[in-house]
C-alpha cells in the first residue's frame, strides 16, 4: 500500500508555479525517492531523473559546462536529481541550469549540511527548502477495525515511523531493519566526513543520550563519561542534528529571573531508532522508560507535523530553579501554547502549569495523553 505523503501537494504547487529550484531534505530511508515518485507520476512537465550515486551522473554534473548539461535536460521542462550531495559543486551547476534554462529543479539529499553548503549560497533566492522525515502520525491512515492511530501507540514507540518499519510484518523483521539502519547508513554517513576521527566515539554519544531522553543534558558530564573534550561533543551533537538523527530543545524564558534558559534536552528523530541503540524493544508493561518514549514521540510529532504541513512555531522546554517543568513550549502567532505529555490517564493539570500560565497571560496548557493524541495532531 503506498502512502500519500504530505509534502506531495506542496511540491506539485511548486511545479505548478514559476520555475524553481526545490531541495528536499532528510534522513536516509525516510521516503524522499519514493516521494518524488509521487510527484512525478502526477505532473505533467516533461522530466529527466538523475542519481548522483552514480559516476556518470556525478562527471555530467559535476563541472559547470553549458554545452554538456544541455545534453542532459534537452526538451525537459523539469530536472530531479536524488542523492546530489553526492556531486562536486552541485550548488554552482544548479545555479547555471536555472539561470540559463529557467526549468523546475528538484534535488534532494540525506546528509542536509553537506548538501545545504552546497547549494545554499549559490542558489540564495533561487531556491525552496523542504524536509522530509519518517512518517508522521497523521500521515499514517486508520486500518479497520481500529478506529484510530492512537490504538497503535505502543508499536510506535517501540520500533518508530521508518517507511520500512511500518510496511514489515514481524517484529524481527522491525528490529533487524533498525539495527542494520544504526549499523550501515549512520556509519557510512559519519565517515564521509573527514572531521569525525573516531566514528565508535559517536554511536556511544547516542547511547548515552537515548538513556537520557526528556532529562537536561551536560555537555560536561558527556564529555567526562566520552573522555573526550568538550568542543568535540558539541561538534558531534550538531553535526548528529544535521544527520536528523536527533534534535535538540532549548530552554524557554523571557528572563523571569527563576528560570533555567541555558541547558537542553535531545530527543530522537525516530523512538525505533533510539531503541535500536539500547537494545530494547520490549514491551511497554515491562520497561522502566515508557513516560521518556512518550514525550520523545509526542514532541518530535509535533515537530514533524509542522515541518509537513508547512506550519511555523518556536518549540522549547521549561523549567525553574525551583524544579517546576513543563514538557514542550510551543510559540506561534504571539502565544504560547503548554504541554505535558503523560502515558498514564487521569492526571491533571501541574503546579508548573499554574506556574507558568500565571507568569505568561498570553499562554495556554494541555495535558495530552495517548488517548487524546488525535486532537493534539491536528
Amino acid at each position: 500500500m503506498e502512502i500519500e505523503r504530505s509534502l506531495l501537494s506542496f511540491l506539485l504547487k511548486e511545479l505548478r508555479s514559476e520555475p524553481k529550484t526545490v531541495i528536499l531534505y532528510g534522513p536516509r530511508q525516510a521516503g524522499k525517492t519514493t516521494l518524488i515518485q509521487q510527484v512525478l507520476a502526477k505532473t505533467d512537465l516533461p522530466f529527466t531523473q538523475l542519481n548522483g550515486d552514480d559516476l556518470r551522473t556525478q562527471e555530467l554534473l559535476g563541472r559547470a559546462d553549458l554545452d554538456r548539461l544541455k545534453t542532459v535536460i534537452g526538451a525537459n521542462r523539469l530536472l530531479v536529481i536524488d542523492e546530489a550531495q553526492r556531486i562536486e559543486n552541485i550548488g554552482l551547476t544548479l545555479k547555471l541550469i536555472f539561470d540559463h534554462y529557467k526549468i523546475h529543479i528538484i534535488a534532494s539529499g540525506s546528509a542536509s549540511f553537506d548538501l545545504a553548503n552546497k547549494v545554499n549560497e549559490p542558489l540564495t533566492g533561487r531556491a525552496t527548502t523542504f524536509t522530509l522525515y519518517p512518517f508522521s502520525y497523521g500521515e499514517l491512515p486508520v486500518v479497520p477495525p481500529a478506529t484510530s492511530n492512537s490504538e497503535r501507540m505502543e508499536e510506535f514507540l517501540r520500533f518508530g515511523m521508518y517507511p520500512k518499519v511500518i510496511v514489515s510484518a514481524s517484529q524481527d523483521e522491525k528490529e533487524q531493519y533498525l539495527y542494520d539502519l544504526i549499523n550501515n547508513y549512520l556509519y557510512r554517513d559519519i565517515l564521509t566526513f573527514e572531521q569525525v576521527r573516531k566514528p565508535k566515539k559517536i554511536i556511544d554519544l547516542l547511547a548515552l543520550l537515548a538513556l537520557q531522553i526528556g532529562s537536561e543534558v551536560s555537555t560536561t558530564e558527556l564529555a567526562s563519561h566520552l573522555s573526550m573534550s568538550k568542543i568535540s561533543v558539541e561538534k558531534y551533537l550538531d553535526l548528529l542534528e544535521k544527520m536528523f538523527v536527533i534534535v535538540n530543545l532549548r530552554g524557554f524564558s523571557r528572563n523571569l529571573r527563576n528560570e533555567i534558559s541555558k541547558t537542553s534536552k535531545y530527543y530522537f528523530w525516530d523512538p525505533g531508532f533510539r531503541n535500536a541503540l539500547i537494545r530494547n524493544f520490549n514491551p511497554l508493561s515491562i520497561r522502566s522508560d515508557v513516560g521518556a518514549l512518550f514525550e520523545n514521540f509526542a514532541v518530535t510529532e509535533r515537530m514533524k507535523l509542522f515541518s509537513h504541513q508547512r506550519r511555523y512555531a518556536n518549540f522549547h522546554f521549561w523549567r525553574t530553579y525551583t524544579q517546576k517543568e513543563i514538557d514542550l513550549i510551543e510559540e506561534r502567532q504571539g502565544e504560547l501554547w503548554a504541554f505535558e505529555f503523560k502515558w498514564k490517564e487521569g492526571q491533571g493539570k501541574s503546579k508548573a502549569a499554574n506556574e507558568f500560565t500565571s507568569a505568561y497571560a498570553n499562554s495556554r496548557f494541555q495535558v495530552v495523553t495517548p488517548s487524546g493524541f488525535d486532537e493534539f495532531m491536528k
